[in-house]
């Protein structure tokens, strides 16, 4: 482990955790993690999904209690049972999602239960002079009577730090605070974070974006899988080496690459074309080709854009410019509906949230999307959805005792299997898998590969979101890679290393 800063004085140290655990039923989410916040700077906690920056964040605010270790607020120690705990000590957390009140006017927001009252009833005067005041901090000259929800997602983030600050806060925590802000209101924040510093405020930024990492933070502290990397100095640790910290080398690098034996389709060569696709504020325009037998993968940090280009793709998401083409035709993708009857599947990052039902049965599951793009009025027949599930349950060796089982009570990579079923009976053109591995075990992971090389082999076209950089080396004819939502490179045959694709992130 690498520590660069930790050895400093404790005088320094405003907030400090020590050997910090916490476990959920068959999870460590975090294991003897240690992360000190300096008075006067700001510090970002990075990490890929499942790395423990949220459980750590929760902990320290008091969400979740922690089952090891120890949290110091100023060198004592402290013990928040819930957020507002944790504020009254002068913790603050300000979310992507503002926690405010959108109805109420930006003064009421920001002295919520702290107006000054004469005689039991609230003096509005005085509380719009302290919301005019808190703002001022910020150098924010804002209408405190108009309704938060009136202004700006921008000026939103800008009122919840300026209550946060408003409130005492000695820490700041601000977790994804740039997800829905475009380059000026960044460079604002970026500004009003640094006056706060100046005055001795620590802050801990979470964010997936490295650019804005080097713009704006003092010190790095990196998670992965639920334990601490290492903490750098921003100015001394190259993109390239926080990149290898955030993902880690635990697999071994595989010999035997897709590119090189280009798969077995001999098929006509229907073609996909992805023509300046994108969406304000989520994804830069993206241009991309898909063919019949070829795997795309979609490299990139998380927050790089390859979930968004997929529901984007797709049509989860409506993108505001560009075009998708289905053997030179223009397709219609204002939602998954049109994108399923083009012949379109997607298997979400999210399986739980957005893939499966769990409380419908296996057989209810597979033929979902194949109900929906025959339509309603054309309902399918019981003994044609029992031989789709029995043949598929058959097929992908999914484990479950029958095909009334409640999907929901499977393990994840059945769960994905079943997903996965669910398309191949509709028969897609292009099958877009968001993250096909994350979460399932050794041997459903094999499963899943195997399946993905053996559909590409059948015709399908497939574009495949990992952040698995060993997988999509393994699998992929060609790689998009991703970086801060736009796509900044696309390697081919033998350029298609995980020192290429980290290079390319990097860069």
């Amino acid at each position: 482990m690498t520590d660069t800063a930790l050895s400093a004085g404790t005088e320094d140290i405003v907030l400090s955790v020590r050997g910090a655990g916490k476990f959920f039923p068959g999870v460590k989410a975090l294991q003897d993690v240690d992360f000190d916040l300096k008075r006067g700077e700001i510090h970002a906690l990075l990490g890929e999904n499942g790395a423990g920056k949220s459980t750590l964040i929760k902990v320290i605010t008091g969400v979740h209690p922690r089952d090891a270790g120890a949290v110091m607020l100023d060198g004592e120690e402290i013990h928040p049972q819930h957020p507002g705990d944790a504020q009254g000590l002068g913790i603050s957390t300000v979310y992507q999602e503002v926690n405010l009140v959108p109805t109420l006017s930006v003064a009421e927001n920001l002295m919520l239960e702290r107006q000054t009252r004469k005689f039991g009833l609230i003096s509005w005067k005085k509380t719009e002079a302290d919301a005019k005041a808190a703002l001022e901090i910020l150098g924010l000259d804002i209408d405190v009577n108009r309704p938060l929800g009136s202004y700006s997602v921008a000026i939103q983030q800008l009122v919840a730090i300026a209550r946060a600050v408003a409130l005492d806060a000695r820490v700041l925590i601000l977790d994804e605070p740039t997800a829905s802000l475009d380059g000026e209101e960044i460079k604002t924040l970026f500004r009003i974070m640094r006056e706060l510093r100046d005055k001795g405020l620590g802050i801990v930024f979470v964010t997936h974006f490295l650019d804005q990492v080097y713009a704006v933070t003092d010190r790095i502290t990196v998670l992965r899988n639920g334990r601490l990397v290492g903490t750098f100095v921003t100015s001394e640790l190259a993109q390239i080496d926080l990149i290898n910290h955030m993902l880690g080398r635990e697999l071994a690098e595989v010999s035997a690459h897709r590119h090189q034996d280009e798969g077995n389709y001999s098929g006509p060569k229907r073609t996909i074309q992805i023509k300046n696709l994108g969406k304000k504020r989520v994804l830069e325009p993206v241009s991309l080709d898909l063919q019949a037998g070829e795997i795309v993968g979609l490299a990139g940090l998380l927050g790089s854009g390859r979930t968004e280009l997929s529901e984007l793709i797709f049509g989860t998401q409506k993108a505001d410019s560009g075009l998708v083409f289905l053997d030179g035709e223009p397709v219609m993708l204002r939602s998954p509906r049109h994108a399923i009857r083009s012949g379109f599947g997607l298997c979400p990052e999210d399986r739980k949230q957005d893939g499966i039902v769990a409380e419908l049965s296996v057989r209810e599951n597979i033929v979902l999307a194949l109900q929906g793009r025959r339509g309603w009025l054309r309902p399918i027949p019981r003994a044609e959805q029992q031989k789709f599930a029995d043949d598929m349950i058959k097929a992908l060796g999914i484990a479950t005792p029958d095909s009334e089982k409640p999907v929901g009570q499977l393990s994840g990579g059945n769960q994905q299997k079943v997903i996965l079923a669910r398309w191949l009976v509709s028969k897609p053109i292009l099958l877009i898998l968001d993250e096909p591995t994350r979460g399932i075990d050794v041997g459903a992971h094999a499963d899943i590969i195997k399946l993905i090389k053996e559909l590409c082999d059948e015709g399908l076209a497939l574009l495949v979101a990992s952040s698995e950089l060993e997988e999509i080396v393994a699998f992929a004819d060609r790689v998009a890679v991703m970086r801060d939502r736009e796509k900044v490179s696309e390697l081919v045959g033998a350029e298609i290393t995980q020192n290429k694709i980290i290079e390319a992130i990097a860069r």
